[in-house]
């Protein structure tokens, strides 16, 4: 799959409800978590002894209902250093520093996010379902000016499971009073967005689809740039 909009199901009825995931898709901390993992070790008296691709790589598997993102990194970074030979308090450490350095009222609008919801916001029911604890996603929406934008917003993990379990975007759609057959989702991960929205029956639009990645679950549309969607093009909708 090349990275140019395409879309890939046949199903072209009017959508009625969009729901976005919010860090990644619609916004994105100043500081890069690459950075502040930098940060962290410096704060924390230690070398580095992981990168953040591999954080992102593992972090997936310590979430689960009930577990904060804090908690949840906390056992990431545990596990890793107990992998390379470390003490798992030394990972702990790390991730202590880690969330002491993040400051989620340091967000920014991603290229076309308000243009987007703005357009959008004539003719549809938008919400969000994020995977994060309600006061951190709140700040991060707030500080965005995004906060008045939405109909619902679902805290995955804490209203309901964590995506990619269906039950959020249910949840989205009940507070919205659309089907799961005339909404899409936006989202920028294969793993909780795609697989997420395809578990609740919901069309899912990955967005900023990367050149050469062969897409696991392949979503029903993908977009170069959400900016595509803020110039009034439709993947879901035929001319």
């Amino acid at each position: 799959m090349s990275g140019d909009d395409h879309a890939t199901s046949d199903d072209d009825a009017d959508i009625d409800a969009v729901l976005f995931d919010l860090d990644g898709t619609l916004v994105e901390y100043e500081r890069p978590p690459g950075e502040l993992l930098d940060l962290a070790f410096e704060s924390a008296g230690e070398d580095s002894f992981f990168d953040v691709g591999e954080y992102f790589d593992r972090f997936g598997d310590h979430l689960a209902p009930g577990v904060s993102i804090a908690e949840g990194r906390a056992n990431c970074f545990a596990e890793i250093a107990a992998d390379r030979g470390h003490a798992p308090e030394r990972g702990r450490a790390v991730a202590d520093a880690f969330a002491a350095e993040r400051d989620h009222s340091r967000v920014e609008c991603l290229p076309g996010a308000r243009e987007t919801l703005d357009e959008l916001a004539d003719d549809h029911a938008l919400g969000v379902v994020t995977n994060g604890p309600p006061e951190m996603q709140t700040t991060k929406l707030e500080a965005a000016g995004l906060a008045d934008c939405f109909e619902t917003v679902v805290f995955a993990g804490h209203d309901a499971a964590a995506k990619p379990d269906p039950e959020p975007f249910e949840v989205a759609l009940a507070d919205l009073g659309a089907t799961a057959d005339r909404a899409v989702h936006v989202g920028n991960s294969l793993s909780s967005d795609v697989a997420g929205a395809h578990a609740a029956g919901v069309g899912s639009v990955w967005v900023p689809s990367e050149e050469g990645v062969e897409p696991d679950p392949e979503p029903h549309y993908a977009l170069s740039s959400l900016e595509r969607l803020a110039d009034s093009e439709r993947p879901w909708k035929s001319d």
